[in-house]
């Protein structure tokens, strides 16, 4: 009863809600997406997504319903029958619009604010039914409300309604929505035929898709089922749609309600229009089941918004008699919908909220289908609308398309018969996209569709529509052409920050885009674009990094599409330096600086200055001058200088250069005065201005106390009191400077006057004493000698002078000296070392001896070196330095050894003037004794020892992997500098060995061919790009065993392995084809796996492989390229797929520049199986952008008349593959986004690889893009780099002087068999194309410029010139077999005869030869078709017409151009460009070598080549590798003098730039005198001989004739200038050079042009000019503080000189016996100077040398007997040690200046110290390198030789040894020659 009550209660809301009016409903969008979630048992939370468009608040109306209420109230609805659209929503709505009041319980109305969107219930009763709704209000509108509602959580009831779940409807058991439990049934006697297209794009998902299924399921109960009633097929789409079963491929209820349970999900995009097309032209058909007179149903189920228009298919649908029904799930388009469904929408049109309540409105549709189809077969069966007659309807035929462009093309078609109003033509990408339409009249047959992409397949359908229905498709397709691209792009007018481009305009371009940025080391952002207008084609780039490389990429654009670009790179200039820096007026404190102005645009200048020993750079900004004065300077102190032109953009490069301050100047013009008995004055001049005091000392000469004062700066007088009368005193004075500096001391001596007495009238004067000089004074001391010297007073009256010395100990026997008056010095020598003399001067007069002058001196002792100190190590040297010992020596003797490793001690020797050495060849990671021991002449000094260890160049972290039974692989960490690994495998059982070298980036290797449980050793061993081979590093591992066999199965029948069939296309290929396939890191395992499955199956659809048939070879690539098999390989296609299955992963980086080189060197050769004339293919496989160069490569590939085709997946980039491969690109470019989609282009990669293969004609390169034809001069041998094989051919200048011409002399008869210049014939048309002249010598008989003849040497096919008579003569044999000529004459033909070049083309076709004249029309005959020719004959160049047999002679003739073109329009297309007086430099390429001047000698190493052309706008690749060397740059004029560099030694003589040897070419006219050749170089010195042991000291000896001299010292860094020495005599002349390799026998060629040597030379001195810059790069690190190793400018010398003559070895001298030495004479003369050196070729003014004087070089030989008598004979003393190595003698003087030079870059190069070192190289400390600055390394000292066992060196104990910090060497204080030893620095006590 009570619930009677309430549903009466319902019933009565029912009603007065639709009594009262409800709000209007305006164009307010709705809510979305309602949600509830329950928080707690007493909350819920609801929420909603906002609506689309404006609105200001939302209204939510909510009630609740207890839970047994619910199935009446369901009940209520579900047999109500809907009457509109919005009743069918779901049973979670409730629709308050047609009356469903929510009754029987509470209902609340809350106002959310616009920002919320969501709602609380806090009284939330989970025992209730909430029903909601949503409304979106605005102003007074409201929208439609969103509606739903929430089920009580537990059910008392059993609802009528779909059970579903409470959290959303969907059971947990199966997810599927269980049936109603009525069932509708349409019991209709009407049949249709319904399909079904469901979407199953991704959007749906797995688990609703089985929602679907049920829903299916449940439509098809409602229908009967069988063949001759209902017939039901469905379609499922998403990218593309697929029939999943026709309308006839079931029969039964039961085998369509299983398929549907089958249903297998797509997944994809959502294109219903194409799926609507698609059961259009595919379902409603008669072959699909379709029938004629039956009604036809369309039912579409989707959840989203189709991706292409779905209007014109629904249309096209619709108006071939199809009801559509248009079912919606969740996020479907409303308005969609509806345009898609038949009319009225309210009937036709559903859309529910969730996959979950589809099955509430089957019945509804199943109804509504059911009705309509009743009231369609009335239709059709009393006549409304009847449905076409057969065959009334009928498609057009015939499907043509034609004027296909980049945008465009023209359909064509035969009209279908009958009355046809309209035809319509959908069009729509073959890859997928949005079909368009056109409808022209029934009167029409033809439609041009425009606004098409480019190099784009389209699919086209025609249907024939009549009036009341349409015909099939006609079906067709076409590809559009690519976008026209730019050409002839140029970079010019290129600045430090602008750059201008311009290139040829693209035919139809609305506009063109450029992109430029930074090559190497940019962000993506730095990338820049510009975009103009059609009518613009050059654009100013700016604000560019000046030295930058740029890339810049140009596209012509199309509207939204873009052209394949064209990029080009350019280098912007670098900021103009400072340049010709130079120094003057150089003094102890300061120096004036002097630069040329670097250019207008610099802003002011920056000079750094810095000693070049230390690490405090001084900095000042001097604005716009070119001249500054560096002061508060060091002296005797080297500064480096760098002076910066500033810019705005930044600073340029520096101008460097050294000097070295001078040494504080003496006082000057010491002198005495005013003489008394107790006191004189002195007197000087200022050195200079700086001077702060002067420190004055005196001292009796005959000994006493020494008195001293310090006299301020500004006085130069001072007079010295108290003295003691008749005394004779030395004054000595020396400067005292600002920074405590002190001058060397000057002397003066001088006596005070006797003390006058007066005694009464006597006066008594003593006599005074005649003092015969004064200012005695010793120096120049060296271990065995000093120097004596004095200043003469009295010469007038002195006879001579009298020198004696003895040792201060009294241990040798006084000897004497007579000094005549002349001369004021003399040489002490031979003196013992470290030894005091006393030393007397007395002068003596005629009448007796003057007063004596005593001084007392001392020998240096054999000083051993200091501070041994070690920097530079590296992986096989070090550097070691030492601080000079103060006495001079002869050289050094370094003697090192391993400690830490077996290996013997070696020598060597260096010059008196090195200080710092690099010992090389050493082991790595090994610690050395390093010992230097000084020598002297008079013996060797102690040892200064040290150790030094080399780093360790081994990998670290080996470890195997993938151990198995036949293989073992390891992997290791890389080691950072080196290049390549060798990796051994060598077995423990029986020695075998393998080994392989891997690039420097590899770490892992895998070795196969092992055999099974054996032990084998692995080694890995770094080795350096110089070829040093690090230590071994070893594991050791044993593979697996062979497993226990499983138990014999029973025998079975194994089919043999399937080997694929050929291929139609390509029964006739026959090619040479390599695949090359990039095997990098990031393919991986399992994608290089499919790849092999691509190339077995591309493979395989050849057809013959072999010899006779299509060659393959394959290469893998990563950072090298290994080649798995070659061409001549395999000869069958089962070993062939074999060899490929077998192929290895490699693993590495991205090299494809080098790889294709690779190809192109090791495989397209005769040694890797290529054939002459046959198709040569490239396959190139790659994911990536290569990390090199590929552009250049791929270029010459191309101009080669390679077929190059290019396959990129994954990340390539297609600009690349677009400038690797052949053109036109739509024909050789493949992309694909995974290698799943490989089958994808299989076919098509494979029709056009046997197609190329099969062509009588094989692709060339013809005017920058390839085409069919022959390229005859390359086939006939006739290119530069073979003609000299040639016999009777020679190379001379053609039409310009930059193209190759051919002399063909009257001995060649070039002859080529014809099976290799056509081996499958000529074809049926062609044009043969010949650039020649006749000579003076061409005889008049008429000769064959080509002909083929048969193997009797019978003429098949050619062309005849008759000089005599003025003809040309085409012949060649018809189709029948006869042979026919067609002979031309005339005045356009005579021109061929008159001896200048011209250009000829015979055009044959089946139907005519036509003869064209420099590229106008001259003649044109019929001929018959042309049959085809044997290749078992020869084809012949310049055969006389009249040869016969054997005398076959050839007329000569010059010829520049001979092509075979397989087309007759070649003729109308050649513009001539070889021709002067025809080239447009605007329609023509650019001349061969123009703007590069390549040549054969290697250049210095060229910029980057360009990447890949980039695709639009894509992301940046990475940073790529430097780029392979490129070509010599052109020939520009001289460049601005660079800076001046260090003086280094005369160099070694230069080589020219020389390519390798030619052909010996015509006898030229005499030509200009040749320069002077260079002297050749000298033999290499002996090495020294080894130190004997040491023996105990004996008396010195007389001197003995000269030693030999000694071994050549290591080049030792410019000294100071020392005196001039005398000129010696002219040297002799030296011989020339050898010659170079002849070349083959030549005829007389024409006069060449001259070549200016000006411009050779200005090649070679910017080449120089670049390496010299590198050296002055390591000034950059002083100057911004970089710390560098130590390598002073001091020992970094310049190429090393020329060698002199060696001079005349003198006799050794025997060992005389010791005895008391006589009276030494008088000194000898100077010896001869050595013969005069070769005039050197004059160099760049150095600036003054750097470095301390050397020592005082030898005595001369012993001068005549002295005055004195000789010594008494003295006993006979022991043997003297051996004497070490003679010193080496003393150097020439300097040759005069020689003529200008320039020196060529294999020389600056080839010396080192002529590396070049840029400013980062210097290592740092604890780390290793980043790049080897010696890898060109050549030691300048002798060759290391092995020490003995017992040497004395060995024995003495290793010091330690100092690491040096990071500043530059030469740091060490620096001994030099003084005048006077300076005193001790006294605080000064104050001034005077």
């Amino acid at each position: 009863m009570q619930f009677s009550v309430r549903l009466s209660l319902c019933l009565l809301g029912f009603l007065l809600v639709s009594l009262f009016p409800q709000p209007a409903w305006g164009q307010v969008s709705s809510p979305r997406r309602f949600r509830a979630k329950i928080l707690s048992p007493t909350k819920l939370h609801v929420s909603w997504k906002e609506p689309k468009g404006e609105f200001e608040s939302y209204k939510v109306v909510y009630s609740t319903r207890p839970e047994p209420e619910v199935a009446a109230w369901s009940q209520l609805k579900t047999n109500s029958v809907p009457s509109s659209r919005d009743d069918r929503r779901s049973e979670l709505t409730v629709d308050v619009s047609r009356g469903h009041a929510p009754c029987c319980g509470e209902q609340r109305e809350i106002e959310v604010s616009k920002q919320e969107a969501k709602l609380l219930i806090d009284d939330f009763d989970p025992s209730k039914e909430y029903n909601f709704q949503v409304v979106a209000v605005s102003g007074g509108q409201q929208s439609k409300p969103l509606q739903a509602k929430h089920e009580a959580q537990q059910s008392g009831v059993e609802m009528v309604q779909s059970q579903q779940r409470r959290d959303g409807g969907v059971t947990e058991d199966n997810n599927e929505i269980s049936e109603a439990e009525d069932e509708f049934m349409c019991k209709t006697p009407a049949i249709s035929d319904i399909v079904i297209l469901v979407d199953g794009s991704w959007s749906i998902g797995r688990i609703n898709f089985r929602l679907v299924r049920t829903f299916l399921e449940n439509l098809v109960r409602a229908f009967s089922v069988e063949f001759d009633k209902t017939r039901i097929g469905l379609a499922q789409y998403s990218g593309d749609p697929r029939i999943e079963w026709h309308l006839n491929a079931h029969t039964t209820k039961e085998a369509v309600i299983e398929a549907v349970k089958n249903l297998p999900y797509k997944g994809g995009n959502t294109l219903t229009g194409l799926a609507l097309t698609f059961i259009l032209e595919t379902s409603f058909k008669p072959e699909a089941g379709s029938r004629p007179g039956v009604p036809k149903i369309g039912i579409l189920i989707t959840d989203g918004k189709s991706q292409d228009d779905v209007i014109p298919p629904a249309r096209s649908l619709r108006e071939a008699g199809i009801e559509l029904f248009a079912i919606g799930v969740k996020n479907a388009d409303e308005n969609e919908l509806k345009a898609i469904a038949s009319p009225p929408e309210e009937t036709h049109v559903y859309n529910v909220a969730d996959f979950s309540v589809m099955s509430d409105i089957v019945e509804s549709l199943t109804k509504t289908v059911c009705d309509r189809v009743e009231q369609l077969d009335k239709q059709i069966k009393v006549g409304g609308e009847p449905a076409p007659p057969p065959g009334s309807v009928a498609p057009p035929r015939d499907l043509v398309t034609s004027d296909i462009t980049a945008r465009s093309f023209r359909v064509t078609w035969t009209r279908a018969p009958g009355q046809v109003e309209k035809y319509r033509v959908v069009y729509y990408p073959a890859s997928g996209g949005q079909p368009e339409e056109k409808v022209v009249q029934g009167t029409e047959s033809s439609v041009e569709l425009n606004y098409l992409n480019s190099l784009t397949e389209y699919q086209v359908a025609v249907f024939a529509v009549y009036r009341t229905s349409a015909s099939s498709a006609l079906r067709g397709s076409a590809t559009t052409l690519a976008l026209p691209m730019v050409n002839d792009l140029e970079l010019f007018d290129i600045s430090h920050s602008t750059m201008r481009v311009r290139w040829k305009m693209a035919a139809g371009a609305s506009g063109y885009m450029i992109l430029y940025a930074p090559l190497t080391g940019g962000e993506p952002e730095d990338e820049k674009e510009v975009k103009v207008e059609d009518s613009v084609n050059e654009v100013e780039l700016e604000v560019l990094t000046p030295a930058t490389e740029y890339t810049v990429t140009v596209y012509a654009l199309y509207g939204e599409e873009a052209s394949d670009p064209m990029t080009s790179q350019q280098t912007t200039l670098p900021l103009t330096p400072a340049r010709n820096l130079r120094f003057s007026d150089v003094d102890h404190s300061s120096s004036w600086l002097t630069w040329d102005s670097a250019s207008r645009k610099a802003k002011g200048y920056r000079i750094m200055y810095v000693k070049t020993d230390g690490v405090q750079t001084n900095e000042v900004d001097v604005g716009r001058v070119t001249t500054w004065l560096l002061r508060n300077l060091t002296s005797l102190t080297e500064y480096t200088v760098g002076v910066f032109a500033v810019y705005d953009e930044g600073q340029a490069e520096a101008a460097t250069d050294s000097f070295t301050t001078k040494t504080v100047p003496d006082p000057l013009g010491l002198r005495s005065s005013d003489v008394s008995t107790d006191s004189f004055r002195v007197s000087w001049q200022h050195p200079a201005s700086d001077v702060v005091l002067y420190r004055l000392t005196w001292t009796a000469t005959d000994g006493g106390h020494s008195d001293e004062v310090l006299v301020n700066g500004n006085i130069n007088t001072y007079v010295i009191k108290g003295l003691s009368p008749l005394t004779e005193y030395e004054v000595l004075l020396a400067a005292i400077y600002a920074n405590e500096a002190e001058s060397d001391e000057v002397a003066v001596v001088e006596s005070t006057v006797e003390k006058t007495t007066t005694v009464a009238t006597t006066t008594t004067t003593t006599a005074t004493p005649r003092f015969g000089f004064r200012n005695m004074r010793i120096d120049e001391e060296t271990t065995f000698s000093m120097r004596v010297a004095w200043q003469p007073t009295d010469t007038r009256n002195v006879r001579h002078y009298r020198l004696s010395y003895v040792s201060a100990k009294g241990d040798r026997a006084e000897e004497q000296r007579t000094v005549p008056t002349g001369q004021n010095s003399l040489v002490l020598q031979p003196l013992l070392s470290d030894t005091e003399y006393k030393i007397a001067v007395t002068p003596v007069y005629p009448d007796g001896d003057g007063p004596p002058a005593v001084r007392m001196g001392r020998t240096l002792p054999l000083s051993a070196p200091k501070n041994l100190r070690v920097s530079e190590e590296w992986y096989n040297r070090f550097r070691i330095s030492w601080d000079v010992p103060p006495s001079p020596t002869m050289g050094y003797r370094v003697v090192y050894q391993p400690v830490s490793a077996p290996g013997p001690a070696l020598e060597t020797f260096v010059g008196e003037d090195v200080n710092t050495m690099l010992i090389v060849n050493l082991l790595s990671g090994t610690e050395y004794s390093v010992r230097v021991i000084a020598s002297y002449t008079t013996g060797s000094s102690e040892a200064l020892s040290g150790r030094a260890k080399t780093l360790y160049l081994g990998v670290t972290g080996l470890n195997a992997y993938q151990v198995k039974m036949n293989s073992i692989c390891a992997q290791w960490q890389p080691h950072r500098h080196a290049s390549s690994y060798r990796v051994l495998m060598e077995s423990l059982l029986n020695g075998q060995k393998q080994e392989t070298k891997l690039s420097g980036g590899a770490n892992r290797h895998c070795f196969n061919n092992l055999k099974a449980n054996t032990q084998y050793k692995m080694s890995v061993h770094a080795q350096l790009q110089d070829g040093t081979d690090g230590p071994a590093v070893t594991i050791t591992e044993r593979t697996l065993p062979v497993p226990t066999p499983k138990p014999t199965a029973p025998p079975t029948t194994t089919p043999l392995p399937t080997i694929p069939a050929a291929k139609e296309v390509c029964k006739a290929a026959k090619a040479d084809l390599v695949f090359l396939v990039d095997g990098s890191w990031s393919i991986g395992d399992e994608n290089f796996l499919k790849i092999i499955r691509f190339l077995y199956s591309t493979t395989g659809a050849l057809d013959g492989i072999g010899p006779d048939g299509t060659q393959v070879a394959i290469a893998q690539f990563s950072d090298d390229a290994r080649t798995e098999f070659k061409l001549n390989s395999y000869s069958d296609k089962e070993r062939l797929l074999d060899a490929i299955n077998r192929i290895a992963y490699k693993g590495g980086n991205t090299k494809t520049g080098r790889a294709i080189q690779h190809v192109k060197e090791n495989i397209f050769t005769a040694e890797g199986g290529v054939r002459r004339g046959i198709p040569n293919v490239l396959v190139v496989l790659t994911d990536g952008r290569s990390q090199d160069d590929v552009n250049k490569v791929s270029k010459e590939m191309q101009m080669e008349g390679y077929i190059v085709f290019a396959i990129g997946f994954a990340d390539a980039d297609y600009g690349e593959l677009v400038s690797i491969a052949s053109k036109p690109s739509d024909r050789h470019v493949f992309f694909v986004d995974d290698l799943d989609a490989f089958t994808k282009i299989e076919e098509k990669l494979v029709t056009f690889v046997c197609e190329a293969a099969t062509a009588t004609c094989p692709s060339v390169p013809m005017s920058g893009s390839t085409t069919p034809g022959f390229r005859m001069m390359e086939l006939f041998g006739l290119v530069e780099n073979r003609y000299g094989s040639v016999a009777g051919v020679s190379m001379v200048p053609g039409t310009f002087n930059t193209f190759p011409c051919f002399h063909l002399h009257s001995d060649a008869f070039l002859v080529q068999p014809t099976r290799y210049v056509h081996p499958e014939g000529l074809p049926s048309d062609y044009t043969i194309t010949l650039l020649f002249r006749l000579l003076p010598d061409t005889p008049e008989e008429p000769f064959a410029l080509w002909e083929v003849l048969d193997k009797n040497n019978e003429p098949l096919v050619g062309v005849i010139l008759d000089n005599g008579g003025k003809t040309l003569t085409f012949f060649n044999n018809d189709y029948k077999g006869e042979f026919q000529t067609v002979t031309f004459e005339g005045p356009e033909i005579k021109k061929l005869f008159y001896g200048s070049f011209h250009k000829l083309h015979i055009a044959i076709s089946k139907t005519s030869a036509k003869v064209v004249i420099d590229c106008s029309a001259a003649a044109e005959k019929s001929i018959n078709a042309a049959g085809n020719i044997t290749i078992d004959g020869l084809e012949v160049l310049g055969r006389m017409v009249r040869s016969r047999g054997n005398k076959d002679n050839s007329a000569p003739f010059q010829l520049q151009i001979f092509d075979i073109v397989c087309s007759t329009s070649w003729a109308g297309r050649d513009k001539c460009c070889e021709l002067p007086g025809l080239r447009k430099e605007a329609d023509c390429p650019a001349m061969p070598k123009a703007c590069t001047c390549t040549q054969d000698s290697k250049g210095p190493p060229g910029t980057a080549g360009p990447p890949g052309g980039p695709g639009i706008r894509g992301a940046r690749g990475n940073r790529g590798e430097p780029g392979p060397v490129g070509p010599t740059g052109p020939v520009g004029d001289a460049g601005v003098p660079g800076p001046q560099g260090p003086q280094g030694l005369q160099g070694h003589s230069g080589r020219s730039i020389i390519g390798p040897p030619g052909g010996q070419g015509e006898q030229g006219q005499k030509g200009e005198a040749g320069q002077q050749g260079t002297q050749g170089l000298a033999g290499r010195l002996g090495g020294p001989g080894r130190d004997g042991p040491a023996g105990s000291r004996g008396l010195p000896g007389k001197d003995g004739p000269p030693g030999r001299p000694g071994p050549s010292g290591t080049i030792g860094t410019p000294g100071g200038p020392g005196a001039q020495g005398n000129t010696g005599p002219s040297g002799k002349q030296g011989d020339l050079g050898p010659s170079g390799v002849p070349g083959s026998k030549g005829e007389r060629g024409e006069r060449g042009d001259l070549q200016s040597t000006s411009s050779v030379q200005a090649i070679a001195r910017q080449v120089c000019e670049q390496l010299i810059q590198s050296h002055m790069a390591r000034y950059n690190s002083i100057l911004t503080h970089v710390p560098s190793p130590p390598v002073s400018i001091r020992t970094v010398p310049g190429p090393p000189g020329e060698p002199g003559r060696q001079g005349t070895p003198g006799t050794q001298g025997e060992q005389g016996p010791s005895g008391r030495p006589g009276f030494p004479g008088q000194n000898g003369q100077n010896g001869q100077p050595g013969e005069r050196g070769q005039l050197g070729e004059k160099g760049e003014k150095g600036p003054q040398g750097v470095g301390v004087q050397g020592p005082r070089g030898p005595p001369g030989p012993p001068g005549a007997q002295g005055q004195g008598r000789p010594g008494s004979q003295g006993s006979s003393g022991r043997p003297g040690n051996p004497g070490s190595s003679g010193r080496p003698g003393v150097p020439g003087p300097v040759g005069s200046a020689g003529p200008p030079g320039y020196c060529d870059q294999n020389s600056c190069v080839g010396y080192n110290v002529g590396v070049q070192l840029p400013p980062n190289v210097f290592q740092n400390y604890g780390e290793a390198e980043e790049d080897d600055p010696y890898r060109y390394y050549e030691p300048n000292y002798p060759a290391p030789r092995p020490v003995a066992p017992d040497d004395p060196a060995l024995q003495q104990d290793d010091a330690a040894v100092h690491r040096v910090s990071r500043s530059l060497e030469g740091g060490g204080e620096r001994v030099g020659p003084t005048r006077r030893l300076k005193r001790a620095a006294k605080t000064p006590p104050g001034l005077i």
